[in-house]
């Protein structure tokens, strides 16, 4: 009897984890949909230059690590951890990552992109990661009525750079 009851305790752990890991999957399936250019939206220079200066937003270095110090020795870059604000209406400048990935995470409110490599607007809403690589050129802006923060991650090479 103690065997049997044992037994299904353990077909239903096993259950409960397929289901829980299932859930997982789906959810990170649905974020890595989320935010991003439609597959036929994609191209080349089909955004051009938007504004070029920032306007409602502060962005703050919350954390940086000198990267020529540490084991991959980058010299002269920064590995730094930014909160931007954008307040209604804001504006991130248009910019490109052509020397410096970031990922950016919206922790809340919504953002608008504008990207160099997607014909349409790309939607970002509390939950997506957005990836800035060497090919992103890009600005944003705040169209909603609440403020939106992102969290930036990104690695710095040039520290005269003013691009948010």
């Amino acid at each position: 009897m103690i065997a049997v009851a044992r037994s299904r305790r353990n077909v239903w752990r096993k259950i409960s984890m397929a289901a829980l890991a299932a859930g997982i999957s789906l959810m990170a399936a649905g974020a890595a949909q989320a935010g991003s250019c439609p597959a036929n939206q994609m191209g080349i220079d089909l955004t051009k230059p938007g504004p070029m200066e920032p306007k409602g937003v502060t962005d703050t270095v919350l954390a940086s690590t000198d990267l020529s110090k540490e084991m991959v020795a980058l010299g002269d870059h920064q590995f730094r951890l930014r909160r931007l604000e954008v307040q209604p209406g804001g504006i991130v400048p248009w910019h490109a990552h052509a020397d410096r990935p970031a990922m950016i995470y919206v922790v809340s409110g919504t953002v608008v992109e504008h990207a160099s490599n997607c014909a349409v607007p790309i939607v970002h809403k509390a939950g997506d990661v957005a990836p800035e690589t060497h090919v992103t050129s890009h600005w944003w802006e705040n169209t909603s009525k609440k403020k939106a923060v992102l969290i930036s991650v990104d690695i710095l090479h040039d520290a005269n750079d003013m691009n948010m």
